[in-house]
């Protein structure tokens, strides 16, 4: 039924692209006077050149006349071309988020309803999206198709194999505004801020002392449990925390 129903509203937003696909290349063939300033007119003017370029046929197909990207339908082309005009026509109702397609705004509302239609056959953990369950059943299945051509590291999905290679690179593209330091990955800039925050949003359960992070918080958890999972390879003894091993290493053998 899931399927019949994304199918159906696929077929509907094919037909209204299409139509899109028509007015955009009205809208920009139109220049707007831009309040009568010649030189805002003359850029207006440019710009519309450039775009409207991009409803054209080549072969039979659609080609984007900035980038040259070809698509088989022109409404795959009219959602395109919104890349390079930033146009996003669907707002979500909830938040006023804006999407360039009602697809990707249809996938973000079940943030809001929390539906999850794809579950996940081997554990049953549901997703939001197509796109996560097939990542996710590569844990099931070990696959790990991006490698990095620098050390051979293999991941489980390319974003993960993006920021891995900043590691060779030492690109680093997110900056706290606070501090200036930089991150290679968003998830580590999001955690420093919490420092500048006072935001500590994990709680052990036993003790109530709170961390900034999650790791954190499973290493604290250990003076409960006493459980010390790393374990000297000479003489068997055994620590809560790999510092603590490294540093017996270094100093007994």
């Amino acid at each position: 039924m899931r399927k019949g129903d994304d199918r159906e509203e696929e077929e509907g937003e094919e037909e209204r692209e299409e139509d899109d696909a028509e007015r955009l290349r009205r809208m920009l063939m139109c220049v707007p006077c831009d309040d009568g300033v010649e030189q805002n007119h003359r850029m207006r003017k440019e710009e519309t050149a450039i775009i409207a370029k991009g409803v054209k046929r080549k072969r039979g197909q659609h080609e984007c006349g900035v980038c040259e990207k070809v698509f088989d339908r022109p409404s795959s082309l009219a959602i395109h071309m919104r890349t390079h005009t930033n146009e996003k026509p669907y707002e979500c109702d909830v938040c006023e988020m804006r999407f360039r397609n009602s697809s990707n705004l249809r996938v973000h509302k079940r943030i809001h309803t929390n539906e999850k239609p794809y579950e996940c056959d081997v554990c049953e953990k549901r997703f939001t999206q197509a796109s996560n369950l097939k990542v996710h059943m590569r844990i099931h299945t070990n696959e790990k198709p991006y490698e990095c051509d620098v050390c051979e590291k293999r991941f489980r999905c390319s974003s993960t194999l993006q920021s891995h290679m900043r590691i060779h690179t030492n690109e680093k593209p997110y900056e706290c505004d606070v501090c200036e330091k930089r991150f290679s990955d968003s998830s580590g800039l999001k955690r420093h801020v919490r420092i500048h925050m006072n935001e500590k949003p994990y709680e052990c359960d036993v003790c109530e002392k709170r961390f900034t992070q999650s790791g954190s918080l499973a290493r604290h958890m250990r003076t409960h449990t006493n459980e010390k999972p790393y374990e000297c390879d000479v003489c068997e003894k055994r620590f809560r925390q790999s510092n603590g091993l490294n540093y017996h290493m270094r100093t007994q053998h």
